[in-house]
């Protein structure tokens, strides 16, 4: 399955394209909402046994990710949009099987499971060939990408609702349009599968020297492997950013509709059911936006800068809400926004800060191993917002009480997830590869240099 080469004059503008057809595709798994009261519904479920295959799938899409990324940096993105292929279109087939014979547990095994390897191994799969076709724009390249994760529910929620009001909210209908899911994205990840191509090693865009930042920036010209990478502060500096960052996303995120309705309650413009749900569809646009805008953005400005915007400016839009936000409702909204476009930002930016630290050698597999920050921040983030507010209302409170205590939490994290970034630093020589022309004496010792610190390690 290795991709072929990329023939003389080959446009790299064709790559993102590629990626972009596997991202829309597993980007899906935000709509699963849509599916939540027809499965309810048809097979008298409640609404935490129908939300089991979503969680499922994302924590199967961190632990793929994790597990699966040196297979992908091994075999190539064309096997692994394969390999996405295949799970994430089984999953379906499978859900749609169990669907049709009332066995929810089926349901739950193929989209959640089977489903679930195919969002992590596809998320991973065009990261490291994307960097390598744009070394001198990383950032703006993994959020294209990246962008369409974000994006996917857009054309998945409206489509799935209008397939479920045709075929019917019965279990029938529903089976029917897990279905045509599966066939069509499986189509259309096709598209991908056979468009990719990598660059000839002779051949790969070069840097611009204008474009090259000092020598004290935090971006090396050597390569860390994944097995080392795990090793190092700096890739556990990097996954408590990424997990704060997520987990103060994901705060706002997971419980938009309901927020906003209790925070303006009791106001003289209460929030309508129609209005909470344009809420939600501006949330994902900035989500989708803050993908391409801030992770291009960091091209220009670093990566560490612009984890400081992510993390310490979210801290005040935080701060903000909880303050005035049921005074106002365009600051409510319009830092909901802001905090949400760091959120998407935050995902579309950490592949270029791995490679400017840990460089492109392995980039897909540390990334990989990274998005464990995302499964446990997809825990942390609504277990504290929801958890809080079930807390305070039992105490007698209402409105935007009810996240005030959860707010000043979300802050608190924000801060030490900018601490962390703060803590990074380029990573030590003796965690890099010796390069294939280095002399063999200087290789050797780089071997023994990390010999020697993982005996140090083990014996402490």
């Amino acid at each position: 399955m290795t991709p072929p080469l990329a023939p003389a004059g080959w446009s790299r503008w064709l790559v993102p394209p590629a990626a972009l057809s596997v991202h829309l595709s597993i980007g899906q798994a935000y709509a699963w909402s849509v599916f939540k009261p027809a499965l309810e519904s048809a097979l008298d479920l409640s609404g935490t046994a129908s939300a089991l295959p979503f969680q499922l799938g994302i924590v199967m899409l961190g632990l793929s990710a994790a597990f699966g990324g040196t297979l992908v940096e091994r075999n190539g993105p064309r096997w692994a949009m394969t390999v996405a292929l295949c799970c994430f279109s089984s999953g379906f087939l499978l859900a749609a099987l169990g669907a049709a014979t009332e066995q929810y547990w089926l349901i739950v095994f193929g989209y959640g499971f089977v489903g679930g390897i195919g969002l992590g191994i596809g998320y991973i799969s065009p990261v490291s060939t994307l960097i390598k076709w744009f070394p001198d724009r990383p950032g703006m390249a993994t959020g294209i990408a990246i962008m369409g994760f974000g994006g996917g529910a857009l054309i998945a929620s409206p489509w799935s609702a209008q397939m479920l009001e045709s075929f019917g909210a019965d279990s029938k209908g529903i089976a029917l349009a897990f279905l045509v899911h599966g066939l069509v994205y499986a189509v259309f990840m096709s598209l991908g599968v056979l468009l990719v191509r990598v660059p000839r090693p002779d051949d790969r865009p070069r840097k611009a020297p204008d474009a090259i930042r000092p020598a004290g920036a935090l971006i090396s010209t050597a390569q860390v492997s994944a097995r080392s990478a795990v090793r190092t502060p700096q890739f556990w500096c990097l996954w408590v950013v990424l997990c704060m960052n997520v987990t103060a996303g994901i705060g706002i995120l997971e419980k938009a509709a309901p927020m906003i309705t209790d925070f303006f309650a009791r106001t003289d413009t209460p929030v309508s059911v129609s209005a909470a749900a344009g809420f939600v569809a501006l949330l994902s646009a900035a989500n989708m936006a803050g993908r391409i805008g801030w992770s291009s953005t960091s091209d220009l400005i670093g990566r560490k800068n612009v984890y400081r915007v992510y993390l310490g400016v979210g801290a005040v839009m935080y701060l903000l809400i909880a303050r005035f936000g049921d005074s106002s409702k365009p600051l409510f909204v319009i830092c909901a926004l802001v905090i949400l476009s760091f959120y998407g930002g935050g995902f579309a930016t950490i592949p270029a800060y791995l490679k400017d630290l840990f460089g492109t050698y392995q980039v897909g597999a540390i990334h990989g191993r990274l998005l464990t920050a995302w499964s446990t921040a997809g825990v942390l983030g609504p277990l504290i917002v929801n958890r809080v507010a079930d807390s305070q209302e039992e105490a007698g409170k209402s409105g935007s009480g009810l996240y005030g205590l959860s707010f000043t939490i979300m802050i608190g994290l924000l801060v030490v997830g900018f601490v962390a970034n703060e803590l990074v630093r380029p990573v030590h020589p003796r965690h890099h590869v010796p390069a294939p022309n280095a002399p063999k004496e200087e290789a050797d010792d780089q071997l023994a240099d990390e010999q020697q610190h993982d005996a140090r390690d083990q014996a402490a």
